[in-house]
């Protein structure tokens, strides 16, 4: 079994799981390096795994793996294709189609084995593997023996869903062959469930690979690529998601209308195109649920609401369809937290980028296309303000979590929101040593983030009153306030953007 990897930890890491922040570097951004987007501590990681490779392993097993996840987009192959780049030695890197049969992806990994610069490729050639189990073997055979090599399996997923015999065959062959080799095995994928249960109890390659989450960049990394001060880089952020390809479009210092300006105005521009690939991958034929997404991103937050919206689909559809997005880890479910236990789910898209894009670019895509990018403009401008103060609740949420001790209470584990079936009250911000069900609310709070009005003694009385009936709150629990603009009520505990940003460096 190999040995775990390890970086400094990550808040809200857990033990089993790599979690590695992206760090942005300018020049490379710039241009250096083909515009490779830094990631040093990622390549890091990689390096370190392969000098295991190289160190050899217990009973002359020197082969390890290690299951490569993240959202579409966010540059896992490219870290991939740098990382082989940089290390220099034999590597083989294939990658699979959704649209392709089990001979089909036979036939592509036979030809990248071929023109790969694996000291053994000639193996590969003039055979035609009718199985996984064959064509493994052939690449155990076209491994080196006296040096480590490389080997990239891209979109796993795929090779699973053509041929469900797929995870079997890598295992056995990785056990009593492939981890005999002085070779690093990465898998690759974007389905994050799937690649997240490969190591599961009960799955054939269960602790064989140690796991690796490649994240969108954040918003302090956003903030630094593009020269940006802290409240305009969350702006940034929530219309670009942290994507590295669409961030690579943003001129450094450009506002946010400026960059819209040009985006919404070029149907290939990266933020309208990122978004309708994506999906296309994620729902080849789930009709129900990208409409059910499209609800949920336009608006929409109940299960009755968004069934309304997706064209009054039955009870049954609609929950089929949104176990589908919350597994897929598309969408969020998430109940008030207090110390009272809750049914009232709410749904919300989880990626930033794609809600903005559900929002304001899906739905207006014909009007691009014929020209009229103005239009598309003209709405973003219009709403931008009510949107953003929505969008961006989660993202302070998580900015929260990551404060250093002494700013929250120190009970405080768990942070989220709480509201009733009336909205009446809504709360932004519950800070509680629990959830979902708190045995102990340990700060209440309220988001000011839609305009530019500072926080002010209205605000206060206000939440003063939603305090008093949020459930295991009293007159005692703290309040905070976490606003763009600062405030002007003395005697209550204020974050904002400066402050925010902080916590993601």
């Amino acid at each position: 079994m190999p040995a775990p990897m390890t970086v400094p930890p990550t808040p809200g890491s857990t033990p089993d799981t790599l979690i590695v922040e992206c760090l942005m570097d300018e020049s490379v951004r710039n241009g250096a390096m083909a515009g490779f987007v830094g990631r040093e501590r990622e390549l890091a990681a990689l390096d370190r795994a392969l000098d295991r490779v190289r160190a050899g392993g217990r009973a002359g097993r020197p082969g390890r793996a290690l299951l490569i996840r993240g959202r579409r987009r966010v540059g896992k192959s490219r870290l991939a294709e740098e990382f082989v780049e940089r290390a220099g030695v034999p590597h083989l890197f294939f990658t699979a189609s959704a649209q392709s049969s089990v001979a089909a992806d036979l036939g592509l990994f036979t030809e990248s084995a071929i023109s790969s610069d694996l000291p053994g490729a000639e193996v590969f050639r003039d055979q035609t593997p009718a199985t996984w189990d064959a064509a493994l073997r052939l690449l155990a055979a076209a491994l080196p023996q006296d040096q480590p090599a490389i080997v990239v399996l891209d979109e796993m997923p795929y090779l699973i869903a053509n041929d469900p015999g797929f995870e079997g065959a890598l295992q056995t062959l990785f056990d009593r062959e492939l981890s005999r080799r002085p070779m690093l095995l990465l898998c690759i994928g974007s389905d994050l469930a799937m690649m997240e249960a490969l190591n599961e109890y009960g799955r054939p390659f269960h602790q064989r690979a140690t796991e690796m989450v490649i994240p969108p960049l954040n918003p302090a990394d956003v903030a630094a690529m593009l020269d940006l001060p802290a409240a305009d880089a969350f702006d940034a952020y929530l219309v670009t998601g942290g994507l590295p390809l669409i961030l690579d479009e943003w001129p450094d210092g450009a506002s946010l209308t400026d960059y819209l300006t040009d985006a919404v105005t070029d149907p290939t521009s990266a933020l309208l195109v990122s978004a309708e690939r994506a999906l296309a991958a994620e729902f080849p034929t789930e009709a129900q649920a990208r409409r059910v997404l499209g609800a949920i991103g336009s608006g929409e937050r109940t299960f009755t609401l968004i069934g309304r919206a997706a064209g009054d689909l039955p009870h049954a559809s609609l929950s089929r369809a949104l176990h589908l997005l919350t597994t897929k880890r598309l969408v969020d479910a998430t109940t008030p937290l207090s110390t009272q236990p809750s049914k009232e789910t709410r749904y919300v898209v989880t990626d930033p980028y794609l809600r903005f894009w559900l929002t304001f670019l899906g739905p207006r895509f014909a009007d691009i296309e014929r020209g009229r990018g103005d239009l598309v403009l003209d709405r973003i401008q219009t709403s931008w303000t009510t949107w953003r103060g929505r969008a961006i609740e989660p993202v302070i949420r998580e900015s929260l979590r990551r404060l250093p001790d002494g700013i929250l209470p120190a009970a405080t584990t768990a942070i989220g929101g709480y509201w009733t079936r009336t909205n009446d009250p809504e709360i932004d911000i519950v800070g509680a040593d629990h959830a979902p069900i708190a045995t102990r609310i340990t700060a209440v709070g309220s988001i000011k983030w839609h305009n530019n009005r500072p926080f002010d003694t209205h605000d206060l009385a206000q939440l003063t009153i939603h305090r008093s009936r949020l459930p295991g709150a009293d007159d005692d629990t703290p309040l905070i306030a976490v606003t763009r603009a600062g405030t002007t009520t003395p005697g209550i505990s204020t974050l904002g953007p400066d402050d925010l940003i902080d916590t993601w460096a």
